[in-house]
């Protein structure tokens, strides 16, 4: 036996030497002699190695063409069921991939392409029979389900590269029943045939035998009739906190955590106080930090503070644009802002302006403190679904206190000479 392989062995690299040396002195003389004096196990194997995928994928083509030329000549009522069905057969040919060089796809994507082809009629289909025959629209959608996501999950499990073709030449059959175990020296199993038909009325009994898990097991073992306390255990008298020996009225210091004024961090996310992308300032999660300071801004820069609480932020320099989002009992104090100052979703938070402001908007605030300046005594002040809004200015001297004025947040609508009129509801003592 060990003299045969031998001697195949060294007639196959008597060959390979014979084509190399023919091929360098550009004859082809040589090579005939060569084939002949050849072992037929060796002709074999070369054959063997072959892949004919036009013969192979032959049935396919003759069934595509078949297909195409039912949608050709007379256009019947079925013309888009047809072109539909004809245009997504192309996705079969997923298995005639060979590499990157074949000029095809990767067989996912050649499936994904080949029912885009299909699916300009398919949804011809879903909208010619919408309203007139739900059968139509049903048969439409099972056609999309062979393919997306059928057959192109199954590509995608199974075969992402491509077919890998047996190196022995067998045909496989059919699937084994069970895998094979691990071999160095085996090839893997074939996996498993696609998913059954959509239209299959079969019911598989798998499921039924399967055993059942979370909350169906539960409801399972209830209706079984068994006791339901059969598998609990039983609490025993040392067991139970009554009848400990070192019960006492006072808590232990080290089974209770300890607030302290520290300051903490929020759960959404780390504290930030950093400057992103060079045009945007960004405070959020900050927690108990009343020192927090902006100094090194400008006019194009824009600061946002998103999730902080119990915090003071401090502006110093004229900045674009201010946003206050999600923000409790936080407090801001800036110089200027040259577009406007928003305030949103907030709760009790204090904004003082030193500067100037144009614009001032508070929307879906509950409680918030407004501080203008003498220059920002102009400033346009918008607010939307917001109560408890207070706007306190300086007074006339520089001695004088604080007038604070609170903003309305209830309104009466009059229809009046066609059309409503609003205005601030006032109340009155008497």
């Amino acid at each position: 036996m060990d003299e045969k392989l031998i001697r195949r062995l060294e007639s196959a690299v008597t060959r390979l030497e014979s084509m190399s040396l023919s091929s360098a002195r550009g004859g082809d003389d040589d090579d005939d002699d060569v084939e002949s004096s050849l072992d037929p196990s060796v002709k074999a194997f070369d054959e063997m190695m072959k892949p004919d995928l036009a013969e192979f994928l032959k049935p396919l083509n003759e069934v595509i063409v078949k297909a195409n030329s039912l949608t050709e000549g007379r256009r019947s009522d079925l013309f888009n069921h047809l072109k539909a069905a004809a245009d997504s057969l192309t996705a079969l040919a997923w298995i005639a991939y060979s590499g990157k060089d074949c000029g095809m796809s990767l067989p996912i994507a050649h499936v994904e392409e080949s029912w885009q082809m299909a699916e300009f009629y398919n949804n011809k289909i879903l909208v010619e029979y919408r309203n007139k025959d739900p059968n139509h629209v049903e048969w439409a959608k099972a056609l999309k389900e062979i393919y997306l996501p059928g057959l192109r999950d199954y590509v995608k499990s199974f075969y992402p590269l491509g077919p890998v073709w047996s190196s022995t030449g067998t045909t496989a059959t059919s699937a084994p029943s069970a895998p094979p175990k691990a071999s160095p020296r085996s090839a893997p199993a074939p996996p498993p045939p696609p998913p059954a038909s959509l239209f299959s009325s079969e019911s598989s009994s798998a499921s039924s035998s399967r055993p059942k898990e979370g909350m169906a097991a539960v409801f399972q073992e209830i209706s079984s009739g068994k006791p339901v306390t059969q598998g609990l255990r039983k609490i025993t008298d040392d067991m139970k906190t009554k009848n400990h020996s070192d019960r006492t009225g006072v808590v232990g210091a080290g089974g209770k955590e300890t607030r302290t004024s520290s300051p903490s961090f929020s759960k959404a996310g780390p504290p930030k106080l950093e400057l992103q992308m060079g045009r945007k300032w960004v405070v959020e999660n900050q927690i108990g930090r009343k020192n927090l300071v902006i100094d090194d801004c400008d006019a194009k820069q824009s600061v946002y503070a998103f999730g902080c609480k119990d915090s003071v932020l401090q502006i110093q320099g004229k900045v674009n644009n201010i946003t206050i989002d999600k923000c409790t009992k936080m407090g801001i104090v800036f110089t200027d802002v040259v577009a406007a100052c928003e305030i949103v979703n907030c709760n009790g938070v204090e904004v003082q302006c030193q500067g100037s402001a144009p614009t001032i908007s508070v929307d879906n605030t509950a409680g918030c403190q407004l501080y203008l300046s003498k220059d920002s005594l102009g400033t346009s002040i918008t607010t939307a679904k917001s109560s408890e809004i207070n706007v306190l200015v300086p007074g006339a001297g520089a001695d004088d206190d604080w007038g604070e004025h609170s903003l309305p947040q209830q309104f009466v609508h009059i229809f009046k000479d066609g059309q409503f009129m609003t205005s601030p509801v006032s109340h009155s003592g008497g």
